[in-house]
Order: structure tokens, then C-alpha cells, then sequence
């Protein structure tokens, strides 16, 4: 696949937030934007080869969505396991819109990405005092290959590790930080990226760090949904910039809903609590009301089926059993095993007045993991020179229709390091900082006021959740109108005088990324006439290789209307024209 071009190419007029103009700037070869496993991980090799690298990240440098992965890792470390099944098995859950190739990298080269992250203090589980790795089994894979730390605090563990790493190294951090936009040259290569501090650090207020190479490392958009096991800063931050700038993004139809979070009551909203797959790994099975285990007989792998089915499953049989939710049986683990494999989803269920050991655990399906992203080729780069992006704001074509468990880490790692490689070869370190050029037109979103958040996540919810058709995809996308026609009005003064606009700041930022990502998700949803992975169309049940064995993707213009086109295939595009230099 072919990289991004280094020939000159001609700046289209800036579209960007409603923002104060930067009031400092430092520069940077590289600028890594989110502290997950991806961006530390391309932060550490980037800073290893020398290169002037700052990391932004929007909480606590601890504190990126890593942290909260409970499963583990999926890599071919066992004994008798090989690269070439872990990639079956990765084929079969991407319902058949993976990029072979792109997958044979991951599941290739991660084995030793997973030594190396080892190397750089991460401590795994193990399973004897020879220091073996403990394996586990979670949805999809037929073997068990996944590592996994403190029982269920795998992210948590990695997340500690590269933290210290990236401490002990003395790389430059800016937190509190939300990235806006973009900053590109005269002809048209990035330049840096502008960021708002947020009241803690070096700096406050809006300020901007100047560099050839910009790495988005922002993780997910859960956020868009009511009900997300997505920390609160996971608003599709990355994707919204990266189009805003003139990027293409794939895939945003293929939200993952976890089949197995915490049912916290029907109106439930913001982050819940993750009942990570490894559960059913270790052999809890789903039972309805009346204790039937209703999964069995759906697919060989009954509750170990890959995700999509699964939720399928639940959804299904809580709209035949008109039920809000499901359960969980893991009792006949007994305490000791509760404690000691799973004490972080022991601690949560108990806060919630729910006791695992004696009692089956209420579940449902909840907003978890965005397949689609920004598009990328097997480099990290973009369709933009000098933007890479990496985890889980990128689609590399690895998940497909429907991520395989566990895969998501190692995604980041792997491609995270590949990243890294690229920019070492094509910006040298200590090279001239570049001077960002001020376009000749810049063009202004409307801002949403801070409540919007809320209408845009009932309407998603609703419109466009695990189950979906043309009636509440368009029903949604008709709430989404309204609330950009609303902001349009209010910055053009046309709104009633009550209706003030909307004003520059973190929560208006994030909710008009909010609506980006909104958009084009459900304007995806709604093309794609068919259902495959985890975008079910209950008016269109069938998948339909014929006509959909294909991604679409899409870029925004400069009048912010869509313009989407599809691929010839399963495979990705490569992010250039073929013959332009990488």
C-alpha cells in the first residue's frame, strides 16, 4: 500500500472550531495526541530515535482509554497456536471486510510487539513458577490467546508501564490539553496541531505546538451513545479534526456494542461498568429470566461467539421476552476465583448492589468499540502528508465489520511501532519546526451549546443503536439536521434572541465533535442496505457480498456537506494515488 505523498499539494481553505487564536507556541518533530497504548507506544519509539516529541492528552497522562480494558491482549503465544489462526479467526469476526493483508501484519508482527512491551515493564499474569504466560479465551478466538494482568486490569497494567516508561524518559507532556485543529503549511502539509490547555500545566488557554508529523492517537466516540463503556473524554475528538482537515474516514457504520456491560437501568447514562468477555472465557454463560441459556444452539461457540452475534442474541431475545436485560452466570466459580481472576468486576458489580458469587449479573449491550476510523494505510499514514493515526481513531482494515476480542491493544501496539518507523524516515530529527500558513479563507463550524450533547446521544440511541433501519437511521438524521441548523442560526444571528450562541469552550468543542462523527456515522448506517458484523439492518437482515463486500468512505467538503464513495473491495484503498512517492 502506498504511503503519503511528499509532493507539494495545494491547501484547501481551513475549516476549523470556533477558536482563540494561539496564544503561545513550542516547537516539535512529532506531536503525539492521546496517551493510550498507540500513542505512548509511538511516543516512546519516536523519542527513542531522537525526535523532539510532545504527547497532548485531554486528561491525566494515566488516564487514556487503555486503562480501562479489563480482558487483555490477543497475541499468538501459546503453545500450538500460530500467527496464521489468530488471523482466521480475526477474518471470520470482520464478517468479511478485513484487509487480509493488513491483518497478517498485525497477528505477524505481534507476538514480539507483546515481548517488546514486556521489555518496556509490563507485567503479565502467569500461569506456572516458570514464568509462562497465563492464556485465556474470550469471544471468537478458538484458542487461548489472551495475556492478561492483575486478572482483569490488563490496560490498567500496560497503561502503568508506558506511563513510567514515558516519565523515565523525560518526554514532554501537555495535559489537560483538547486538540482543535489542524495547522498545515503553504502547501498544504501539517504543521502542527492548535490545543486548548485547560486550566492546569504549563500553559492555559489556547496555544498551538508546531510540527512536520502529527500522530492521532484520541481512542474512541462511545461518547455519541447514551450508554458507552467509553470514559467521558472519548468524543470522537481525533476523527472530527482529522475531517474537518480534509482527511477520509472509513467504517464509522461498525460500532461494536459490547454484548456484556452492567445493567444500571433503562435511563442509564455516560460510561458503565465493562463485564469483560474473559467472564465468559473462564465459562459463565448468558441465561434469561428464567435461567435458559439461550445463546446455545445460535453458533458452535455459543457465548463465545464473536461479539456481533452475541449482542445479537441478548437484543433479540430481550425484544422476544419484552426484557430490559439479560444475565450473566458466573456463580459456580465460587469466591476464591471471583477474587482473584475478576476483583475489579467484583468490586464493581458489589458498588452497584449486585453479588456475582450468589447471583447471576443483569446485562446488556452498550456502546464499546468504533471498527471505523480515520483511514490509513499499513504505515499509520493518512490521506493528509505529515497525519498519521493509530488505535482505535484509526481504521487500519485489521477489524472489519466487527473487532475481534482483545485484538484492540495489540492494534495499537503494532501499528503504533510501524508509525514510528515512518516518521523516523521521513522527518529527520532537529529539522526546522514548520511555519503553519494561514489559509486564505478559513471557514468556521456553528458551535452546539453544551446540552446538545444529550440530544445527540438519545437521538443515536436511539436511531442508530444495535439494532437499525431506514425509520430510525432517518429519523436520527433528521435530529442532527435540526441541531446544526439551530447552531447555524444562532451563529448567524437568526435564532430567537434567547437562543444565544453557543460560546467557545470544552464542552461546546465536544459536542459539535459530537455531531461530526454523528453524521457521518449515520449517514454510513443508512447507505449500507444490509446487515454485516456489528451493523444489523432489521430491513435488510441478510448480508449481501454482491453489492456491500466494500467500505465506504467518506470526507467532508468545504461547504460541510458529505462526499462518500466506496471501494472496489474488501481491501482498503491505499491513501495516495499508486505511483506518488512515499
Amino acid at each position: 500500500m502506498t504511503g503519503q505523498s511528499s509532493a507539494p499539494t495545494a491547501p484547501r481553505p481551513a475549516i476549523r472550531l470556533p477558536a482563540p487564536a494561539p496564544g503561545w507556541a513550542e516547537p516539535a518533530d512529532v506531536v503525539v495526541v492521546g496517551s493510550g497504548v498507540a500513542g505512548l507506544t509511538a511516543a516512546l519509539r519516536c523519542a527513542a530515535a531522537g525526535l523532539r516529541t510532545v504527547v497532548v492528552t485531554k486528561a491525566r497522562l494515566d488516564d487514556g482509554s487503555t486503562r480501562w480494558a479489563q480482558g487483555g491482549i490477543a497475541a499468538a503465544l501459546g503453545e500450538g497456536d500460530t500467527p496464521e489462526q489468530h488471523l482466521d479467526d480475526t477474518l471470520v469476526a470482520g464478517a468479511g471486510l478485513c484487509d487480509a493483508d493488513a491483518v497478517r501484519l498485525l497477528v505477524t508482527e505481534g507476538p514480539d510487539a507483546v515481548r517488546r512491551l514486556i521489555d518496556t515493564g509490563a507485567v503479565f499474569d502467569k500461569a506456572d513458577a516458570a514464568g509462562t504466560i497465563a492464556l485465556t479465551r474470550e469471544g471468537g478466538h478458538h484458542r487461548r490467546r489472551i495475556a492478561h494482568a492483575g486478572g482483569d486490569a490488563t490496560g490498567a497494567e500496560i497503561s502503568r508501564a508506558l506511563v513510567e516508561a514515558v516519565r523515565a524518559r523525560a518526554i514532554r507532556t501537555v495535559e489537560n490539553a483538547l486538540v482543535l485543529d489542524l495547522l498545515t503549511d503553504a502547501e498544504g502539509r501539517t504543521a502542527g496541531v492548535t490545543l486548548h490547555v485547560m486550566g492546569e500545566g504549563r500553559h492555559d488557554g489556547v496555544g498551538a505546538i508546531h510540527a512536520p508529523a502529527v500522530v492521532l492517537a484520541t481512542g474512541g466516540m462511545g461518547q455519541v451513545f447514551s450508554a458507552t463503556t467509553n470514559p467521558a473524554v472519548s468524543t470522537g475528538d481525533g476523527v472530527a479534526l482529522a475531517l474537518r482537515a480534509g482527511a477520509e474516514v472509513s467504517d464509522l457504520e461498525f460500532v461494536q456494542f459490547h454484548p456484556t456491560v452492567l445493567f444500571l437501568g433503562a435511563d442509564a447514562e455516560g460510561q458503565q461498568p465493562l463485564v469483560s468477555e474473559a467472564v465468559r472465557g473462564e465459562g459463565a454463560y448468558l441465561v434469561d429470566a428464567d435461567g435458559a441459556r439461550f445463546m446455545v444452539g445460535q453458533h458452535e461457540l455459543a457465548e463465545l461467539a464473536p461479539r456481533d452475534i452475541v449482542a445479537k442474541g441478548i437484543t433479540g431475545r430481550m425484544l422476544e421476552q419484552d426484557a430490559e436485560h439479560m444475565y450473566l452466570d458466573g456463580r459456580h466459580f465460587g469466591a476464591e476465583m471471583w477474587a482473584e481472576r475478576f476483583p475489579t468486576i467484583l468490586a464493581a458489580c458489589r458498588a452497584h448492589g449486585i453479588d456475582p458469587v450468589t447471583e447471576p449479573i443483569p446485562v446488556a449491550p452498550a456502546a464499546h468499540y468504533a471498527s471505523g476510523g480515520i483511514r490509513t494505510d499499513r504505515s499509520g499514514r493518512t490521506t493528509l502528508p505529515g497525519l498519521y493515526a493509530c488505535g482505535e481513531t484509526a481504521c487500519t482494515g485489521v477489524h472489519g465489520a466487527n473487532r475481534l476480542a482483545s485484538n484492540s491493544l495489540l492494534e495499537g501496539l503494532v501499528y503504533a511501532e510501524r508509525i514510528a518507523e515512518a516518521i523516523v524516515s521521513a522527518h529527520p530529527a532537529g529539522a526546522p519546526a514548520p511555519v503553519p500558513a494561514e489559509p486564505a479563507r478559513t471557514e468556521t463550524i456553528p458551535l452546539l451549546a453544551p446540552e446538545q450533547r444529550f440530544a445527540i446521544q438519545r437521538a443515536m440511541t436511539r436511531g442508530a443503536g444495535v439494532l437499525r433501519s431506514e425509520a430510525s437511521l432517518a429519523e436520527a438524521a433528521e435530529t442532527l439536521s435540526a441541531l446544526r441548523a439551530q447552531a447555524g442560526d444562532a451563529t448567524a444571528g437568526g435564532a430567537p434572541a434567547e437562543a444565544k450562541p453557543a460560546e467557545p469552550g470544552v464542552e461546546s468543542w465536544e459536542a459539535t465533535n459530537l455531531l461530526c462523527v454523528a453524521r457521518v456515522l449515520v449517514d454510513s448506517a443508512r447507505r449500507r442496505t444490509e446487515t454485516r458484523g456489528c451493523h444489523w439492518r432489521e430491513d435488510h437482515p441478510d448480508r449481501d457480498d454482491t453489492h456491500w463486500r466494500r467500505h465506504l468512505v467518506t470526507r467532508l467538503n468545504q461547504d460541510r456537506t458529505l462526499s462518500v464513495h466506496t471501494t472496489d473491495g474488501a481491501g482498503l484503498p491505499a491513501t495516495v494515488p499508486a505511483g506518488e512517492t512515499p
